[in-house]
């Protein structure tokens, strides 16, 4: 049983090839968490399963939590599986596009797969495509309080949702104490990512994360292009911004209609096959 391991910042996942597994319709709930185990599997932020067929794209991609639920999006899943697909000579070309439940991006390679350039789709502010619960509604500068502190927040979308809290003091204990709560707090029908952010100047924010069904995380490309399309909104930076998380920088370049596109490193870590005795223990 086959896989590849690389990171993107400090956010590992682990490249699963159908191909490899064809006694596999997709890997179950159980296997997942067992995979992405620190302790009793290989250790990883999640899942990525392709490529997949698909007729909007030229490759297809489904990409998983450790908890063992679905992710809609991930720009570092993309950029990773991008990365994956450049090493394994599958794409002829450095321009290609993915499929994901979160819609349709573009990959364009750069330094031989060291750093990608994902078009990753428009951000949108609103409350019935995030979603987020009440009357139809832009969801800019609006308040929720989290263990007796009141916040200022902003929810959008590229695929999958997000909730960017802006902040004075940021800290990754804010967001692990923080974090869990608003992610399954009901304004958020199908749980949320979390970023508290921090503005530095106008090209250059700080953020910290709190990932849906991953939990605290050293960086995200979907929480990047987020976070920065929200500070914009805001009015608070420009349209050119570095994204300074835990693992490292994403830039990220905001056009018209909130089109993000962003732009990160991918570095490879392993080669190796997992031995069946892996799954004889339950996490």
């Amino acid at each position: 049983m086959r896989f590849r391991k690389y990171h993107a910042l400090g956010n590992d996942y682990i490249v699963l090839d159908p191909a490899d597994y064809p006694g596999w319709r997709e890997p179950d709930a159980g296997r997942i968490r067992v995979i992405c185990h620190r302790n009793f599997g290989v250790g990883s932020d999640g899942i990525l399963w392709g490529p997949l067929p698909s007729v909007r794209a030229d490759f297809g991609l489904r990409i998983f939590n450790p908890d063992g639920s679905e992710a809609e999006k991930s720009g570092n899943g993309i950029r990773i599986f991008s990365r994956f697909l450049w090493d394994e000579k599958r794409v002829q070309k450095p321009d290609f596009t993915v499929d994901t439940p979160g819609g349709v991006v573009r990959s364009e390679i750069r330094d031989e797969g060291r750093l990608i350039t994902v078009a990753m789709g428009s951000v949108t502010f609103e409350s019935r495509r995030i979603p987020v619960a009440g009357p139809e509604r832009e969801v800019i500068g609006e308040r929720i309080d989290i263990q007796g502190r009141t916040f200022n927040f902003s929810a959008a979308s590229i695929g999958n949702p997000h909730c960017v809290l802006p902040v004075g003091d940021l800290s990754p204990e804010l967001a692990r104490r923080y974090g869990p709560d608003i992610e399954v707090h009901p304004l958020f029908p199908r749980r949320t990512n979390v970023q508290f952010l921090h503005v530095l100047d106008r090209a250059n924010i700080r953020i910290e994360i709190w990932e849906r069904g991953a939990g605290y995380t050293l960086a995200s490309g979907s929480s990047s292009s987020a976070a920065a399309a929200v500070a914009h909104r805001l009015g608070l930076v420009d349209r050119s911004v570095q994204v300074h998380m835990p693992g490292g920088v994403i830039g990220i370049e905001i056009g018209e209609g909130y089109s993000i596109r962003m732009t990160g490193t991918v570095n490879k870590v392993a080669d190796g096959t997992m031995h069946p005795d892996l799954f004889e223990v339950s996490v």
